[in-house]
């Protein structure tokens, strides 16, 4: 299979030489978010009313996918609460840690260690073959700027990067203002079939949601 929708979400947000995430929180809350689509595209997945359900526990054959479908598994039949929102809140770090390790596993990215100020330790993951990201990056300006049609996973990914207000992590070099009307418009496009559509109306409401409410969290610590 091709790169997942939240392997190229992370890529967008890693910096090429450094490593370092940008949009920390609301990047990894959209990788997530990636996750989930990705697995309603598979046919494992289908989102009712912003609640999940897994529709066909079978193995798709990506140990990204498959590690996530499993533990989704597990945890919608324990709680009630089976929502978008509230996965995002349980499995994203879990999510982020897997397609990193994902990424790193295909030579996409390498890993680095390093100790600030000889104590605590941060890991980042510059990047290896810039082959994926420079084919995202053109599929990308492809839609959005020069007017091509999207698929289903393009048009998908926009949506979710104008959902979460990651315009720039997609355009760093162009004003928001400049691609915002045009992601908009595709983001409300008839693209993609109606299952597809709801998860993408109810990822697009979880991801700010929780990065307010982390936000919020940070504030009182």
């Amino acid at each position: 299979m091709s790169v997942t929708l939240g392997e190229e979400i992370m890529l967008l947000s890693l910096d090429d030489e450094s490593g370092q995430a940008k949009d920390r929180w609301t990047a990894g809350w959209t990788v997530t978010g990636g996750l989930l689509l990705e697995l309603v595209l598979a046919g494992r997945l289908g989102v009712d009313g912003g609640r999940l359900e897994v529709t066909n526990p079978s193995p798709t054959g990506v140990a990204l996918l498959d590690g996530c479908l499993e533990r989704l598994g597990a945890w919608a039949r324990t709680t009630r609460s089976a929502t978008v929102a509230a996965w995002l809140w349980k499995d994203q770090g879990k999510t982020v840690e897997a397609t990193l390790a994902s990424l790193r596993e295909r030579g996409i990215v390498t890993e680095e260690r390093h100790r600030v100020l000889g104590l605590f330790p941060v890991r980042r993951y510059p990047e290896a073959d810039g082959a994926a990201e420079r084919e995202l990056r053109a599929r990308l300006a492809a839609v959005v700027l020069e007017g091509a049609e999207p698929d289903e996973r393009t048009g998908g990914l926009i949506a979710l990067l104008h959902g979460a207000r990651l315009h720039r992590l997609a355009f760093p070099d162009l004003p928001r203002g400049q691609v915002e009307a045009r992601m908009a418009a595709i983001a409300e496009g008839q693209w993609a079939g109606d299952a597809f559509r709801d998860a993408i109306r109810a990822t697009q409401a979880a991801v700010p949601a929780a990065t307010a409410a982390a936000a919020v969290a940070a504030a009182a610590s």
